[in-house]
């Protein structure tokens, strides 16, 4: 054992069991690693640090793809290309193995009397995973593969481990998510995914940058949480000796540039919200957020729909995408989203359009105005899932607060969400109103919302920064968009007067006072910016991975973030194990 190999036994021997996940796979390493030995007697380092090549592997493939046979013997084609081994092949004095860069492949063919006897055992001791650099021409084999024909071969670094023969199953697709290192280049379909990640934000950047918007960094550790009605991340600042909070929104910032003369600002931001994690959440993800000052929610309605159309063509040459509905009657169900075409319904027509038919006729637009009249709109959906749980005799008062289709509704209505709401109304009236419809657009619309649908006017009581419609205050100038199912965006008129946002700030509080750790903080700053005057300014926030997962077909958020948030080995263990003895 010499060189570099030699420095790693002491480390190797120890055997941690955070580096091998048995001891077939410490075998296999100490295997490669004695063939790391033989390849660096050849006279190779182990792991040289530069390798001059002419061409990439995409280059080759476009450059002489569509070239003939008999074209590339008569104008012979040498090349230098690098690759990782991921098919190798001997055959006596020849060989085959096919090398993978940037997402393409391309063939060699290795000849013990082309490369010589000490470039041919170099060949034999790769293995799948290794990467090398070939130099040689291009030809046709006789199957029409274009493949190098190899004159040198230079070694470049060792797999140590393994490469997996397939990912496939729950197990493993959980595997991909920890060990994304190997899931990109052993899943060619998932290194694309997030190629396309890369030119959603490529896409944003130019419709934005095209409109006279300015780019712009805020702080991701913050004095005050804001911007969003979200659980944030506590760190300390040592030097400070302070406690900051990770960003759960730009928002704030973002108003006060365009208070400092901004008028049309945008970020590509990460946040960082102290939440579950879901197939459509992670405590860290990636959003944008957009201002444009003497714009309201109307002007952003069509920004909007011209802007993800616009994402769609630059990403996949369509706006027509495919996506697998995540709930409701059709879950599971791959259907063809439109993502040219859209619907606009207030919250309130929603409600009505998607109203359950087993809770008699859909409410009319009036009885949203007071709690009284509400009331006995949640009261009729609550009865319906009351005599479900007669049915079936299923306590549904403990079941979660989301929403089925109506054939399995029995064994997964939201009736404690509904309960809840009735409480609620009972003991705080129309101080909970607001809330009280947005739980039941929720409850009763969400799910429906399959293809493109901007559904606006929210109450102002779930509205903290958002302005009023004046000639009804109770509503305020804001809407969201949903695809697929969910939410991908939200959006509102800015609301610019310090003494409203004042008083919301203050609401906000008394919220907090009675448990809701999600509400906002006191921001006496952003007030203070308020008074220097914000112009009419219209502001909104899309969901990044949200949207990457619609342009991709992912049907979870995890798959469409590089490294998302996973329990660690060990809490999966224990869990395991509880589960065990459970049984």
């Amino acid at each position: 054992m010499t060189g570099y190999t030699s420095r790693l036994a002491p480390l190797l021997r120890n055997g941690r069991k955070n580096v091998f996940d048995s001891e077939f796979e410490r075998s296999l390493f100490d295997l490669r690693r004695a063939k790391l030995a033989e390849i660096e007697k050849l006279g190779q380092p182990a792991y040289p640090n530069q390798f001059s090549a002419s061409h990439t592997l995409p280059q080759v493939r476009e450059q002489w793809d569509g070239a003939a046979a008999e074209q590339l013997e008569a104008n012979r084609v040498t090349v230098i290309v690098a690759g990782r081994i991921m098919a190798i092949r001997a055959q006596g004095k020849a060989g085959f193995a096919t090398l993978q860069q940037g997402g393409q492949r391309l063939q060699i063919y290795v000849r013990l009397d082309a490369v010589g006897d000490q470039g041919f055992a170099l060949y034999k001791l790769l293995d799948l995973g290794d990467h090398i650099g070939v130099s040689g021409y291009l030809f046709r084999t006789r199957t029409g593969e274009l493949t190098v024909h190899v004159e040198t071969l230079t070694f470049l670094a060792k797999a140590m481990l393994a490469l997996p023969e397939k990912f496939h199953g729950l197990a493993d697709v959980e595997l991909r998510y920890r060990q994304r290192y190997v899931d990109l280049f052993t899943n060619l379909d998932s290194r694309e995914v997030f190629v396309k990640r890369a030119k959603v934000l490529k896409a944003m950047r130019r419709f934005f940058d095209e409109r006279g918007y300015l780019e712009v960094e805020t702080p991701m550790m913050q004095q005050i949480a804001g911007g969003a009605a979200a659980r944030p991340f506590v760190t300390h600042h040592n030097a400070l000796d302070q406690d900051l909070f990770l960003r759960i929104a730009p928002e704030l910032y973002l108003k006060r540039l365009v208070v400092g003369g901004f008028d049309r600002v945008y970020e590509i931001n990460r946040n960082f919200r102290n939440e579950g994690v879901s197939t459509q959440h992670n405590p860290e993800f990636t959003m944008l957020e957009f201002y444009q000052a003497y714009a309201n929610y109307h002007d952003l309605m069509d920004l909007t729909e011209e802007l993800i159309a616009f994402v769609a063509r630059e990403v996949n040459g369509t706006t027509i995408t495919n996506f697998p509905i995540p709930k409701g009657p059709r879950a599971g169900e791959i259907v063809e989203i439109d993502l040219g075409k859209w619907q606009r319904l207030t919250m309130r027509e929603a409600i009505v359009k998607w109203w359950w038919t087993e809770a008699g006729n859909p409410p009319m637009i009036e009885e949203f105005s007071s709690s009284v009249s509400f009331s006995r709109i949640v009261q009729q959906l609550y009865n319906v899932c009351k005599r479900e749980q007669q049915a079936v005799g299923a306590d549904l008062d403990r079941r979660p607060p989301y929403s089925q289709d109506v054939e399995r509704r029995s064994l997964t209505v939201p009736a404690a969400a509904l309960s809840l709401t009735l409480r609620q109304l009972a003991s705080h009236g129309d101080s909970v109103l607001g809330q009280s419809i947005a739980t039941v657009f929720e409850i009763v619309a969400e799910e429906h919302l399959i293809q493109p649908t901007i559904i606006y006017e929210f109450p102002t009581a779930v509205s903290p920064l958002s302005k009023q419609k004046p000639d009804d205050p109770e509503w305020v100038e804001r809407f969201e968009f949903y695809i697929g199912g969910f939410e991908v965006g939200n959006a509102f008129s800015e609301l610019n007067d310090p003494v409203e946002q004042h008083k919301r700030f203050e609401q906000q509080l008394t919220a907090r006072e009675h448990g809701d750790d999600e509400a906002h903080q006191m921001d006496e700053d952003y007030v203070r910016a308020l008074a220097y005057g914000l112009p009419p300014t219209g502001g909104e926030g899309i969901g990044i991975d949200r949207l990457v997962m619609l342009l991709t077909g992912s049907k979870s958020i995890r798959d469409v973030i590089l490294f998302p948030l996973m329990r660690s080995r060990e809490q999966k263990s224990e869990i395991g194990n509880q589960e065990s003895d459970a049984k």
